[in-house]
């Protein structure tokens, strides 16, 4: 519930202090407790519900009514007499307050036992730091959590610095939750700066628009309040190095690194894994931002196991790491230990798996028993032998297509005749026939037989003919030669031609012509 107005005790519709005189029973009770007042004790008085309406339709109020038993709260602030029968007026305010928003009376005890300084600071400005946390969006059940875990934040003067400048200056542009998590993992102390913080990343060049989506994708405690000035200074002056602005706001969450114990070493050994290529390591860096969040043992260890497992170089390896950075995500024992070693068993030294994984890295991370399993089993049923060198570029050729795919590409060669045995035959000329689109070699098949007037068999010759676009490169071509050589031209010389080299011989034969 929203909490817009609330009057004092006396605009309710009778008398309050009516309803505050104890029974005799309670002030009997209340007595036996008056020795804690003279030793700095505040005697709260546990108060039962009673629902009346406010003036507000929109406010139902909850006026406390005395119950028969006193709880007795020490202060040590607290000096002089006083009256050890008679709830102060805050404290009636302030359970009707944290009552219309959701805090019960036990809840409220705690509150208050945690920060007493909230007796002592003016209701308004409570009321007004619960209301400024509801423009914020923080609202039910998260302010509730909020206020019994930190309600130190409802007199803490460091608060409302904070909270002006997100609704004023960032426009309420950061997530309430985001903010939410902010309040309840760091001190108010510590908000002392955020905005001068923020606009040090702004002076650095984040890009004003994108500000938000830097804030509300960090650790805002780790990145900037528990970091200070120099040290965001130092962190955005290194990354600067590897793509910095650019690196930031593909992967905010690189803010909550420490510099010195997680950011330096790990872009640290990358860098040395590239042979000092630090142009190398920011594009490593650009292509996969969430690499940082492995730590330096990680990545050493991934780099070891191909050293002395697949026998690769340094060089071969941060070759492999510029291609497919998210090799390091796989798990040595289940997939990298199994796929290098099923290379291994095909033949492959270790320059051919540096080749292979240089083509098709994603062999390292598909699942086996998913994918790559189902891909085998076709495999072997249009004639591969397992553990050989064909299996393996194979293999290779198929990791970037579905299994469903190339079940619907083996399905539609079949139906235009040709036979596994020739399937077999162009896919270890072009192995990549296997990782088409069917639905762009349907087309193209279509125009090669009722277009262009050819036998499907002409495909076991050139079967790198369906890899070319067809408006792009086959029907210009076919087109444009035809008028020159007539039907009967090589599909290997019309297509494999380059485009500079096509151009200049249209060109001279235009000459000609004219």
């Amino acid at each position: 519930m929203t909490i817009n107005s609330l009057s004092s005790p006396s605009s309710v519709s009778f008398p309050i202090s009516r309803s505050l005189k104890p029974p005799e029973r309670v002030r009997e009770t209340a007595a036996s407790a008056a020795t804690f007042h003279r030793h700095g004790c505040v005697s709260f008085v546990k108060l039962s519900r009673m629902r009346i309406t406010h003036q507000n339709p929109q406010l139902v109020l909850v006026a406390p009514q005395l119950s028969n038993r006193l709880l007795v709260l020490c202060n040590s602030t607290i000096t002089g007499k006083s009256s050890p029968d008679v709830v102060t007026n805050i404290d009636v305010k302030l359970l009707s307050l944290f009552q219309a928003i959701g805090i019960d009376e036990r809840e409220t005890e705690l509150v208050l036992e945690n920060n007493p300084a909230l007796r002592f600071r003016p209701f308004n400005s409570i009321r007004a730091r619960i209301l400024s946390l509801q423009q914020l969006g923080i609202n039910g059940l998260a302010l509730v959590r909020l206020m019994l875990k930190r309600p130190d934040l409802l007199t803490a003067i460091e608060v409302d610095s904070l909270i002006g400048y997100i609704r004023d200056v960032l426009e309420n542009k950061i997530e309430s939750s985001q903010l939410e998590r902010l309040l309840h993992t760091a001190e108010p102390r510590l908000f002392v700066g955020f905005e001068g913080k923020v606009r040090l990343l702004l002076h650095y060049g984040i890009p004003k628009e994108k500000l938000a989506h830097v804030l509300n994708n960090v650790n805002l405690a780790k990145a900037l309040c528990l970091k200070s000035v120099e040290e965001i200074e130092r962190t955005i002056a290194f990354l600067n190095r590897f793509g910095g602005v650019n690196l930031i706001v593909r992967r905010p969450a690189i803010l909550n690194y420490d510099l010195d114990s997680q950011l330096i070493p790990r872009i640290g050994f990358l860098t040395e894994l590239s042979g000092g290529d630090e142009d190398g390591t920011g594009t490593v860096l650009h292509k996969l931002p969430a690499i940082l969040a492995y730590t330096a043992e990680h990545l050493k260890d991934h780099v070891e196991f191909f050293r002395s497992f697949a026998g690769l170089t340094d060089q071969e390896i941060f070759r492999i790491v510029l291609v497919y950075p998210n090799l390091f995500s796989a798990s040595r024992k289940r997939k990298l230990h199994p796929r290098i070693d099923f290379l291994k068993q095909c033949g492959l030294n270790s320059n051919d798996i540096f080749k292979f994984l240089t083509k098709a890295p994603l062999f390292l991370s598909l699942s086996f028993d998913g994918n790559l399993a189902y891909k085998m089993v076709f495999l072997v049923k249009i004639g591969y032998e397992n553990r050989t060198k064909d299996m393996a570029m194979a293999m290779g050729a198929v990791t970037r297509t579905s299994c469903k795919n190339m079940q619907e590409v083996i399905g539609l060669f079949l139906t235009y005749g040709l036979s596994c045995e020739d399937i077999l035959a162009m896919s270890k000329k072009h192995p990549q026939i296997l990782q088409y689109n069917h639905e762009s070699l349907e087309e193209k098949m279509d125009y090669l037989i009722e277009e262009m007037g050819r036998e499907v068999g002409e495909l076991l010759a050139f079967p790198a003919f369906l890899g070319y676009k067809l408006d792009g490169r086959i029907k210009h071509r076919y087109e444009v030669k035809r008028k020159i050589l007539g039907e009967g031209m090589s599909l290997n010389k019309l297509l494999s031609e380059s485009a500079e080299r096509f151009s200049l011989k249209k060109e001279k034969k235009r000459s000609k012509v004219s």
